[in-house]
């Protein structure tokens, strides 16, 4: 069980999340805060897994709150709870799990909850964050997050399930840089996280393969490397 620490200076904001927390089974005991103070007293009375913390408090802020914690020996992972979007890279050099904003979509809450538990798995390490650039505003998504990405010429469009970013990195670059997070290259164009992939088709006239709602091919020549790669990653069973 995950047990956190919710802190808003609004009660109804703090009420709203720690109810839909509740309804998590992978959540445990809430401990609940209306002040930025009052959330670090908690912290030091209590041990807990996460905090889902507001920005703008007055006094004590949410990010003044990651930096007190930032500094002990193992710190609970951050989830920032914002009504916008200005303060998303200083959250995230932080080293923030995620960035909610309000109102907070009890299936977006979810997937914060499941990246809780990846880093309570995988014994608190940090997942990889990229930089990029959306309408003026910098953010930062994790890479695990990236299902496939598109060649644009010099530059590389990221796909996540919610939005796609263009970068300027040409795709080969990432294929060196990414191969050993299980990125595979299928086309000349496109680059796919195994991880996310739904379905194959490999024998057909037109291979391809299903990642999210898109249908992306694989050519004739990066076929038999993703057969290989395939291969590779199968389970059999034990003599």
């Amino acid at each position: 069980m995950i047990n956190v620490l919710v802190a808003d200076d609004e009660l109804p904001a703090v009420e709203e999340l720690a109810f839909l927390l509740g309804r998590d089974e992978r959540i445990g005991t809430i401990l609940r805060a209306s002040s930025g103070a009052e959330a670090l007293r908690a912290l030091e009375a209590e041990s807990v897994d996460a905090v889902f913390l507001d920005i703008h408090m007055p006094a004590v802020s949410g990010l003044d709150i990651a930096r007190a914690i930032s500094r002990s020996s193992r710190p609970p992972a951050v989830v920032f709870v914002t009504a916008d979007e200005d303060c998303a890279l200083e959250a995230f050099e932080l080293a923030a799990v995620d960035y909610l904003l309000k109102p907070v979509r009890a299936e977006r809450l979810a997937r914060s909850v499941g990246r809780i538990s990846e880093l309570i798995r995988d014994d608190g390490t940090a997942p990889e964050m990229i930089t990029v650039d959306q309408g003026g505003t910098t953010r930062m998504i994790r890479r695990d997050d990236v299902t496939y990405v598109q060649a644009q010429g010099d530059y590389a469009r990221l796909h996540t399930a919610d939005a796609s970013y263009l970068i300027r990195v040409p795709l080969a670059d990432l294929e060196q840089q990414w191969a050993d997070a299980g990125f595979i290259r299928t086309h000349r164009s496109y680059l796919v996280a195994l991880a996310h992939i739904s379905h194959l088709k490999l024998a057909a006239v037109r291979p391809s393969v299903s990642v999210e709602d898109a249908e992306l091919p694989i050519s004739r020549r990066h076929l038999p490397a993703v057969r290989e790669k395939l291969e590779a990653t199968r389970i059999r069973p034990q003599a």
